[in-house]
């Protein structure tokens, strides 16, 4: 199932969130769910969570609430998860190494195939069974390993340059964890994680929620 109308940007953010939630309720044998329980579950007011649905159809009946697992069916579809997309670190400094580490133990399509490093070899080093290539590689390697998506941790005086390449062999989103705003045509979309300001963020609502 997809929706059948364009759905708004913070719709599109929390439909991850649902299908996490979902999938924890399903492994709990929970048969059937309300609005109220995923509410109180995600801390997401009941109304978004039925307007977020209703792009999607008649996803419960009134009375009964939600089937969780034509919900999975529903979002497991519309997330396609039954399709693996092949993700690439650009970058194995500390971060780079820890989410190799991690690489996506909980996603069901989403999976870490290769990484690039300064540190990596021509015949691929390997840190959790995964191949670190050298930076010089990455246009053939990318083609290898079919890969869709790229993480870029590399340091800020190298992200522009890196970037420049991967839009060259034609990727079409980067998850970006550098400081530097990248500039990238229309077409390719970037996703930006800055720790520092997401931290001084939290801070500032820490100090002055009263």
């Amino acid at each position: 199932m997809k929706a059948s109308n364009k759905i708004p940007q913070a719709t599109t953010k929390r439909l991850p969130l649902y299908y996490r939630f979902i999938l924890n309720f399903a492994e709990a044998g929970q048969v059937r769910i309300s609005s109220k329980e995923l509410s109180e579950a995600m801390k997401i007011d009941s109304a978004t969570i039925r307007r977020d649905f209703s792009y999607f159809g008649a996803l419960g009946k009134k009375g009964y609430g939600y089937d969780v697992q034509y919900l999975l069916d529903v979002f497991r579809q519309v997330l396609d998860q039954d399709e693996r997309m092949n993700v690439a670190i650009i970058g194995v400094g500390n971060l780079g190494s820890a989410l190799l580490k991690y690489n996506f133990q909980k996603s069901h399509n989403m999976k870490i195939v290769v990484a690039f490093d300064t540190s990596g070899t021509p015949e691929g080093k390997y840190i959790n069974d995964i191949p670190v290539y050298p930076p010089d590689l990455l246009e053939e390697k990318f083609a290898e390993y079919n890969v869709e998506l790229p993480i870029l941790t590399v340091p800020a005086r190298s992200a522009q340059f890196m970037t420049d390449r991967l839009v060259t062999i034609g990727v079409k989103g980067i998850l970006n964890f550098t400081p530097v705003r990248l500039s990238v045509p229309d077409y390719v979309r970037v996703h930006t994680i800055d720790l520092t300001i997401e931290l001084q963020t939290l801070s500032y609502f820490m100090r002055n929620d009263k």
